[in-house]
């Protein structure tokens, strides 16, 4: 802080709103800053974490600050604009698969706020299936085929096994606020974070989903010894979970799943409730499992580091400050249009709701949880990784929200 002395003081609490708990995720290769009052009489210096628009937030030595924009002029090469000239219009590639979906919800309001926030000079084009399979985004990142791609850690665990303690069966997430919140504790942990440098990937933000539920074809199981042998589409924890109830688990990416629930390669699948709806199982299933509810699967939406480092400084601030706006849109859509739309899709298919005895889900959580948990930790200590430090960090932050 410059000439902050107690006879400024006054003028610089009109324009600069401090907190001790602010969180921001820096940028990579944060750019400084100086922000002078509009009448000349404080400075405040530092590296920009975000600009909402009508707020600077900065990283100084003070800390955390936000400063309105109104009441003072930004200086220095991080400043929004500052790199706006004709050479730095840039255009990413996003990979992803399916449609457009509440699943992608996040996705495409980031790219319109990007659009919004650098008057088009930063633009996400958004592929679906055109740039790369399911199942091989992380290597179309790794090799710089495209900058932005979402992936689900179920289809291919060992590629990125610190995002798999997320996929764990019955962690306790309850809601999708509770999975962004574990999610992003998992991110930003330094294990994750090296994980996924092998990939020379960043992690940008999750796709959060509600708990996973089986929807069936034919005869609607009457007991747990239906499950018996069934083979159930599955991923991670969900896989697991089913698995002890008898069933064999199958991964299967999501576009390829109606047609399997169809020719019988599988009698059931276990996916959230958007995603029932999107990739079509809705059409061939005639029951479904209300309260099952063993885990789900964790999707990040990752940008290549490289790329990313190499944007301009106002181009990474617009990108970066409108995670949180993009998840809560996303948030909001599911919990809304989405579930709205999730209870007429089962009546008017006349699809039979089945609701497992609270003694029989705890005791499946009972037996599932624990044992998972354990052997997750063990591989993945002998793996090298920090495993009970990851599992310990996730039902933490699932306490910390409950």
């Amino acid at each position: 802080m410059q000439n902050a002395s107690s006879s400024h003081w006054l003028t610089l609490k009109k324009w600069l709103i401090a907190s001790s708990f602010l969180c921001v995720a820096a940028p990579l290769a944060a750019e400084p800053v100086t922000l002078t009052a509009i009448n000349g009489s404080t400075t405040v210096s530092g590296e920009l974490l975000d600009f909402t628009g009508d707020t600077y937030i900065i990283d100084s030595t003070l800390g955390p600050l936000r400063v309105q924009a109104s009441s003072v002029e930004c200086s220095g090469p991080g400043c929004p604009g500052a790199e706006l000239s004709a050479d730095s219009i840039v255009a990413w590639d996003v990979s992803l698969w399916g449609q457009r979906r509440a699943f992608t919800e996040h996705i495409e309001r980031i790219a319109e706020l990007v659009d919004q926030k650098t008057d088009g000079r930063f633009t996400l084009n958004l592929s679906y299936g055109g740039l790369a399979p399911a199942r091989e985004n992380l290597e179309g990142i790794q090799a710089g085929t495209f900058e932005m791609a979402q992936f689900c850690a179920g289809y291919h665990p060992e590629k990125t096994p610190t995002v798999t303690v997320l996929e764990l069966p019955f962690l306790g997430v309850s809601t999708l606020e509770q999975e962004v919140a574990v999610s992003f504790a998992v991110y930003e942990h330094p294990a994750t974070v090296a994980d996924m440098a092998r990939w020379n990937a960043t992690i940008l933000m999750p796709s959060p989903q509600p708990q996973n539920n089986i929807l069936g074809v034919g005869f609607p199981p009457t007991s747990l010894a239906s499950f018996n042998g069934m083979q159930i589409r599955a991923a991670g924890g969900v896989g697991q979970a089913v698995e002890a109830l008898g069933a064999v688990a199958s991964v299967i990416p999501a576009p390829q799943v109606a047609e399997a629930l169809r020719d019988g390669t599988v009698s059931a699948v276990a996916f959230a409730p958007h995603a029932h709806m999107a990739f079509g199982t809705l059409d061939s299933g005639t029951w479904w499992t209300t309260n099952l509810n063993p885990g789900t699967t964790n999707c990040p939406v990752v940008v290549n580091t490289s790329a990313l480092e190499r944007l301009p400084s106002a181009h990474r601030v617009a990108l970066l400050s409108s995670v949180g706006e993009a998840i809560d849109y996303y948030v909001d859509n599911y919990n809304g249009a989405t579930m709205d739309a999730w209870g007429p899709a089962l009546a008017e298919r006349d699809i039979v709701e089945i609701t497992i005895n609270d003694e029989i889900t705890t005791a499946i959580n009972r037996e599932v949880a624990g044992p998972a948990a354990a052997q997750w930790i063990a591989e993945q200590s002998a793996a090298g990784f920090p495993a009970q430090e990851l599992y310990d960090l996730v039902k933490e932050v699932v306490a910390a929200t409950n």
